[in-house]
């Protein structure tokens, strides 16, 4: 597969010295889709307004489609569409002149057959008529990823997509996306949620602080931040981990009262019974258990 979206040496400084991305290099290839985690403020954003022409960078070069940026703005621009986090539309307009003015744009002869097949996997046929301003939040969130395919794309790009999303419109952004996948559409997201790079994604990168920390695939990096957390909780205080417990890889908490055991989600449970066997072997009493998965937050502290 060729490479459809080319990222080299990417940096954005401010004015002010903030530094929003530095030195990002990737490379994303046709019918791939790549998922972007970071905590607000990482600089995923900025990557893809910087892609799609709304942000000037500082340094570095960018191709979609084998099209510099720079130099071929407009051929670059047209083979992409964006899903932004922010819902901004015409609230008087209605929706099915909203994809049609978006498909016009972009130099598309019109085409209201396509179009139509949009709206229906979006569950949008039956509003083509309404304005946007009768549509719920939900329902215009479906019409900016309309608009973005109207003229359609080789890349999609969707900004943190379950922003405000309800479990339907997720299901069926997700059929979507598997759909243009097998089209051959190079799709890129950004989002807080693990779980939704582990849905859809081939490959994940990390972004903090305007670095890419970490770009590899999903099966191997799901496996590396697939860790639980047991908080095993206890009557009494203990000064120390009894010495039988010790080949587990326990901590103990400040104060003696609990200890936490960290295990791998993809690992036997077995585990986890001969863990709480020893520790009645060892005479102490539990008062509760407590299980967590670990916060993207934590991961990042780990890698970085």
């Amino acid at each position: 597969m060729t490479d459809m979206l080319s990222i080299t040496g990417l940096s954005k400084r401010y004015n002010d010295g903030q530094v929003a991305l530095e030195n990002v290099s990737l490379d994303v290839k046709e019918g791939e889709i790549l998922a972007l985690l970071g905590p607000n403020g990482a600089g995923k954003t900025t990557l893809i307004s910087a892609v799609c022409g709304l942000v000037v960078p500082s340094e570095g070069h960018i191709k979609v489609g084998g099209f510099d940026t720079k130099s071929n703005y407009r051929s670059a621009r047209s083979l992409i569409g964006l899903v932004p986090q922010e819902i901004s539309l015409e609230p008087f307009e209605k929706v099915i002149n909203t994809v049609r003015f978006s498909r016009g744009l972009f130099g598309k002869n019109p085409n209201d057959n396509y179009l139509e097949i949009v709206l229906r996997q979006l569950s949008l046929w039956d509003k083509k008529n309404s304005k946007i301003m009768q549509l719920s939040g939900g329902m215009k969130r479906r019409v900016l990823i309309a608009k973005a395919l109207a003229h359609e794309p080789r890349v999609l790009f969707l900004d943190e997509p379950s922003a405000g999303v309800d479990v339907e419109l997720r299901r069926e952004m997700w059929k979507l996306v598997s759909e243009l996948k097998s089209q051959g559409v190079t799709i890129i997201l950004t989002t807080h949620y693990i779980e939704e790079a582990e849905a859809i994604a081939d490959r994940v990168g990390v972004i903090s602080k305007g670095k890419l920390i970490l770009l590899e695939e999903k099966k191997a990096l799901i496996k590396r931040m697939g860790q639980k957390k047991l908080e095993i909780s206890l009557h009494s205080p203990i000064a120390a981990i009894p010495a039988q417990l010790q080949h587990f890889q326990l901590f103990l908490s400040d104060d003696g009262m609990s200890i936490n055991y960290m295990y791998d989600t993809k690992g036997s449970t077995n585990e986890i019974t001969k863990l709480l066997n020893e520790i009645s072997n060892a005479d102490l009493q539990i008062s509760d258990l407590q299980t967590s998965q670990s916060s993207l937050e934590e991961i990042f502290v780990s890698l970085i």
